[in-house]
């Protein structure tokens, strides 16, 4: 039996789920013999059973064959196949997840009972399953990313939907699939070069083109009307194995945003508010994470207050706090609280103006509670009192979000849910000080709405952490 050309090598071509598998059965494995690298050292030092049967058995508790598991939740965020294919980012991840294990263990370990915990085991496992996770990360990457393993992918549709994708995925590097070419049934655009991708051909020439370029997927970016060959082309792809996904949807997946200016205005009542409802399962747990989260918030501004407070006098006198009405979830108006960060005269004239990056009327005091993030400590009170959320977009002003309104399409939408402490936009974005950066943040916060999940939202508030570690706060 002949197996024809397109079939035969598309088992190579690893999805985006498929890379998530191969990276997470590796991290539990590496987790798992971190596990037993870290009992073998404990045991050296143990008195009575050294490495035996009758020490797996009556030494460690059961909570410690639950450290894998912990170790995979703290590298979450290297599930980003955008993150998970950098060597920098691998090691900066471990790094953050390595030094929250340090801290949060050693927090455990002075409020526990004295000599109740394994001190040896527990640094041996994180020094153990940090190094073999960034080993099997770099392996990971050097053999996963090779081009033998990429999806190769044709845009059929060469007009803005699909220039503006490609333009948009230059930004990520290195990119999950290889673009071979456009297909578009402009006469004048065959043959072309646009955003330094050619043109291949129109509809007619699909099958071919599938066939000589070796395709395994077809990205669809044509917002008009189709011609009917090219749509009897693209049921005939699909049959054969090529897998076909839509513009919105790869820009999605790729980029972690949402592309609102090229979407249709009736993109929100047609996709958007009902993918934007969450279950009551969700909505119940994240309430619980968010009182549990506030209560933790709480205790660190108390310990930091008395700290906080002097060096903001010290530097630029009262008041300490700075409030200011903010919109929260469906429009409510509420009162924000934060440590005040920049002179008091910042707005003398009376005129809101959005926050930018080096903002010169942000004191030095100032500056560094932001890049740490401190200055958001009161902001806890309204987390427990559920006014905000841990996790979800900027609380704005109401005359900028008048404003912005007015020249952004669906900016409103980014009321649906609770104001965030922190959120995707933040943790993905600077500060956005032009529209198109705000529009940018906006697809960002429109992600997280779509798609939000506990997942998701853990993902988040680790790396939030490990920006407040890293002093990459804003």
């Amino acid at each position: 039996m002949n197996i024809p050309k397109t079939l035969r090598p598309l088992r190579w071509r690893l999805k985006t789920t498929e890379r998530r598998l191969i990276l997470f059965f590796g991290d539990l494995l590496v987790a798992w013999i971190g596990l037993f690298i870290a009992m073998y050292f404990w045991a050296q030092r143990d008195q009575w059973l050294k490495f035996s049967w009758e020490f797996f058995r009556d030494r460690p508790a059961d909570w410690f064959y639950l450290l894998p598991f912990c170790w995979l939740l703290l590298i979450v965020e290297l599930y980003d196949n955008r993150r998970s294919s950098r060597i920098n980012e691998t090691i900066r991840g471990v790094g953050i997840a390595a030094a929250i294990s340090f801290v949060g263990y050693f927090i455990i370990f002075f409020l526990s009972t004295p000599n109740s915990l394994p001190r040896t085991g527990v640094a041996a496992f994180i020094i153990a399953t940090s190094l073999l996770t960034i080993l099997w990360r770099l392996l990971y990457i050097n053999i996963f990313t090779a081009q033998q393993f990429m999806r190769r992918v044709i845009i059929v549709g060469a007009g803005r939907a699909g220039t503006n994708l490609v333009h948009s995925l230059r930004a990520v590097k290195p990119l999950p699939f290889h673009i071979v070419g456009f297909v578009d049934d402009d006469q004048a655009k065959i043959g072309s070069v646009i955003e330094n991708v050619a043109v291949l051909g129109n509809g007619d020439d699909l099958p071919r083109i599938l066939e000589d370029e070796n395709i395994s997927d077809l990205i669809f970016a044509i917002s008009g009307e189709m011609n009917p060959t090219l749509f009897q082309n693209l049921l005939k792809a699909e049959e054969k194995g090529v897998e076909i996904t839509t513009m919105p949807i790869v820009y999605e997946d790729t980029l972690g945003r949402v592309p609102i200016m090229l979407l249709q205005s009736d993109w929100i009542l047609r996709s958007f508010v009902d993918q934007a409802h969450a279950g009551g399962f969700y909505q119940l747990a994240k309430r619980l994470m968010d009182i549990f989260g506030a209560i933790i918030g709480l205790l660190l501004f108390a310990l930091c207050f008395p700290f906080i407070a002097l060096a903001i006098v010290l530097e630029t006198g009262r008041p300490i706090f700075f409030s200011q009405d903010r919109l929260g979830v469906n429009g409510q108006v509420y009162r924000i609280t934060k440590f005040r960060t920049m002179r008091q005269d910042a707005e003398k004239d009376g005129k809101a103006r959005m926050a930018v990056e080096n903002d010169d009327r942000v004191t030095k005091v100032g500056r560094f509670l932001r890049k740490s993030h401190l200055d958001e400590l009161p902001q806890f009170f309204s987390v427990l009192i559920g006014t905000m959320s841990l996790v979800g977009p900027r609380a704005e002003r109401p005359e900028l979000v008048d404003t912005l309104q007015k020249e952004i399409p669906f900016y409103r939408a980014r009321l649906f849910v609770p104001p965030g402490i922190t959120g995707w936009a933040q943790v993905n974005y600077g500060y956005a000080s032009t529209i198109q950066q705000t529009i940018t943040k906006l697809e960002y916060d429109l992600y997280y709405i779509k798609h939000r999940n506990l997942l998701l939202d853990v993902t988040i508030i680790l790396r939030t952490v490990g920006a407040v570690f890293g002093l990459k706060g804003q």
